[in-house]
């Protein structure tokens, strides 16, 4: 398990990562459930980043579709939350 510098999964994982602590602090603060969706999301997100930063991707293959289809559609969730009010 050999790590492989990548400028765009690091800059993608650092992202993930902040919009995770984002979402759970704002969830904390005002009990906002979308926020804690995206949150969620981006931190499903910073996971697969995380598995091709350290060579997991082959293995984990469609662990990783499923990973990034439930975080898709907590995004879609999100949006809807937010679109109905």
């Amino acid at each position: 398990m050999a790590f492989a510098w990548d400028p765009i999964y690091m800059v993608n994982l650092v992202l993930s990562v902040v919009i995770l602590g984002l979402g759970l602090w704002s969830y904390q603060k005002s009990k906002n459930k979308v926020a804690l969706y995206v949150g969620v999301a981006f931190g499903l997100f910073g996971f697969s980043h995380a598995a091709t930063l350290f060579g997991l991707k082959d293995a984990l293959e469609a662990g990783l579709i499923v990973i990034r289809t439930i975080a898709y559609l907590l995004v879609v969730f999100a949006v809807y939350k937010l679109w109905k009010g």
